[in-house]
């Protein structure tokens, strides 16, 4: 999915009001280049395997892209079991906001911490069908969404209150637009192997590229 970082058409395009997040109008008044940890909420990485891997594999993408959901059914999968889960590989994911429904999905994954993240991201993609099934009816989304929530093992207030954390929705998009724009994102899922990268590709495409870097 093609995207288009600039702060303010983001803000733009998640703004809403009566629903189960905000996005406060003040925010369009702030500099492009905000804190990312202003307000008191910092951004963590969310990152997959051990720490110190001799190859980093990162990914950008949006709960709400279904390219995003077919690598994350596919390509990761193989990926995780060949590469992530035998200390060869350090997985990021970095959250695209394309609407509303992304960066809600992306509050709740991350309400928990890193502990919640993992499952959640998978729960998101994994059933991505059927908690987007409401179209654009941002209540029925919002519900869905505090429901993959709960059943992860979040508490119904703790969700209530992450889906409405201005803060936690201000920093989050901060560090998304600053993201994409230094590292030139403009679809997703976009890829980078180490410092290099790459569009969309198969796994047939993937596994040499690692055992490239790996040889280093």
């Amino acid at each position: 999915m093609k995207i288009n970082p600039g702060r303010r058409q983001v803000l733009a395009a998640i703004a809403t009001t009566g629903t189960a997040a905000i996005i406060p109008a003040a925010l369009f008044a702030q500099d492009d280049a905000a804190d990312t940890g202003s307000g008191g909420y910092q951004v963590q990485e969310m990152i997959l395997g051990e720490p110190d891997a001799p190859v980093t594999f990162k990914e950008y993408g949006s709960f709400t892209c279904p390219h995003c959901a077919a690598f994350h059914m596919n390509q990761f999968q193989d990926l995780k079991r060949d590469y992530i889960d035998t200390g060869k590989v350090k997985f990021i994911f970095r959250d695209v906001y394309f609407d509303r429904f992304g960066l809600w999905a992306s509050m709740v994954a991350r309400c928990g911490g890193p502990l919640r993240f993992w499952g959640i991201h998978d729960i998101l993609f994994e059933t991505q069908a059927d908690w987007i099934a409401g179209g654009q009816d941002p209540a029925l989304i919002a519900d869905n969404l505090r429901k993959i929530g709960i059943s992860a093992g979040l508490e119904a207030e703790q969700v209530d209150a992450c889906m409405r954390d201005e803060d936690m929705a201000q920093a989050l998009v901060a560090w998304y637009t600053a993201n994409a724009e230094a590292d030139g994102i403009e679809a997703t899922p976009t890829l980078f192997i180490d410092d290099t990268k790459y569009s969309n590709m198969g796994y047939d495409d993937i596994k040499p590229l690692i055992e490239a870097a790996l040889a280093g």
